[in-house]
């Protein structure tokens, strides 16, 4: 099997690290992939990690694409830098992979995609939600039937990554999102610090009514920042999915089936064996992954996403999540925020202009770093923030 060299841009204190540990793992115990290199501007935590990880510090993508002979660049900086790294990797021919979201606008979005085409370079998107263990089992669920046919969802989504909870009930519902009615606005609430340090008074909230071609109706509510967590349900005919829990039967009588995680140690390390519902028989989701010592939910889907883009790379296969994916998350939201603009009118999907948010996006992105999104040589030099445009115009992280 051919492995592949893989180097990480962004070594951050926290979604940085768990791509770390989980390229480190792929390393040493498959064949699948070589973590060789790190790219951070801070040169102290760029030999910093290259210590930690065993790979080879750079402060200059340039230089690691030149150097390297890379074939898979993972971008774990915001996504204000996704066009920039997309678009120096795939004039290397190197294939990208990007954090989520995949892009400020779904323009910035379809320039990466035809960046990609144009350099004959995969392009996949680390959107985790979806391959989280327990929504594969929320898959396995349904595709079993035992909750009859889907009728109906709710979502809450609580931190303002709303493209996360988008992923998540779209993947569960059947037949594609055909249009959305939106409401949106800001309040005041208790002060907080931004991610500029900046003191926060306001915050936004969104709701939406989403229909899907297939009849099923979402509703999708995301307050102002606070206390409460969040959430998706599914409604069936027989049953219903509430968060990770199963319930089969009507209210008066329904019989409770909590989702129950069972590990192992593999090389005395913790590592996920497999989710269940105790149905009869048993609806059991079996971690993949143990071998590669995938730790939990989050690192199951890190390792599916990763797994699969080396099978997309090596067997000219679609990536396991993939541009058009990530674009229909956030073109939802788009729309959702564009119907509120319209006082509250229906919006059809899909899009077939820029929202004005958008247009406000890209109109923000040039004035915060000089440059357009098409320019990534340019864009290498400047120093690209936590917050990026979607913070600054629309409150979304």
């Amino acid at each position: 099997m051919q492995r592949l060299r893989i180097a990480i841009l962004g070594a951050g204190t926290g979604r940085g690290q768990s791509w770390q540990s989980t390229l480190r793992k792929l390393s040493e115990r498959s064949d699948l992939y070589d973590f060789c290199a790190v790219c951070e501007v801070i040169e102290e935590r760029a030999r910093q990690n290259a210590e930690r990880w065993g790979v080879k510090p750079y402060t200059s993508l340039t230089a690691m694409l030149a150097e390297e002979k890379l074939d898979v660049l993972l971008n774990g900086v915001s996504s204000d830098s996704n066009p920039m790294a997309v678009g120096l990797a795939a004039k290397h021919g190197v294939h990208p992979i990007t954090e989520i979201p995949i892009a400020p606008t779904l323009r910035i979005a379809d320039y990466m995609v035809q960046t990609c085409e144009r350099h004959r370079v995969k392009l996949e998107v680390t959107e985790q939600v979806f391959l989280w263990a327990r929504e594969q089992l929320k898959r396995k669920i349904i595709e079993s039937g035992i909750i009859g046919e889907v009728t109906h969802a709710r979502l809450w989504y609580t931190n303002k990554a709303d493209y996360h909870g988008i992923n998540a009930v779209r993947m569960l519902l059947p037949g594609e999102a055909t249009r959305v009615l939106g409401y949106s606005g800001k309040v005041r609430v208790p002060h907080f610090v931004g991610y500029e340090g900046e003191l926060v008074q306001e915050d936004w909230w969104d709701a939406a009514i989403i229909e899907f071609d297939s009849g099923v109706v979402c509703l999708f509510e995301d307050p102002p920042r606070g206390r409460m967590s969040s959430r998706w349900d599914i409604e069936g005919t027989l049953g219903q999915l509430v968060g990770n829990d199963l319930y089969i039967g009507s209210v008066e009588r329904a019989t409770h089936y909590p989702f129950l995680y069972e590990y192992t140690t593999i090389d005395g390390e913790k590592v996920l064996d497999h989710l269940r519902v105790e149905t009869d028989p048993p609806i059991v989701f079996e971690n993949p992954y143990k071998k590669y010592g995938a730790a939990d939910d989050d690192e199951v889907a890190r390792m599916e996403l990763l797994v699969g883009f080396h099978r997309a790379i090596t067997q000219d296969t679609a990536p396991t999540y993939g541009a058009a994916n990530a674009r229909k998350d956030l073109e939802i939201l788009f729309a959702l925020r564009e119907s509120a603009r319209r006082n509250n009118t229906w919006v059809e999907l899909p899009l077939t202009a820029p929202t004005a948010l958008e247009e406000e996006l890209e109109a923000d992105f040039l004035r915060l770093y000089g440059h357009a999104p098409e320019d990534a040589e340019a864009l290498s030099h400047v120093t690209i923030p936590r917050a990026g445009v979607r913070w600054r115009v629309a409150g979304w992280d």
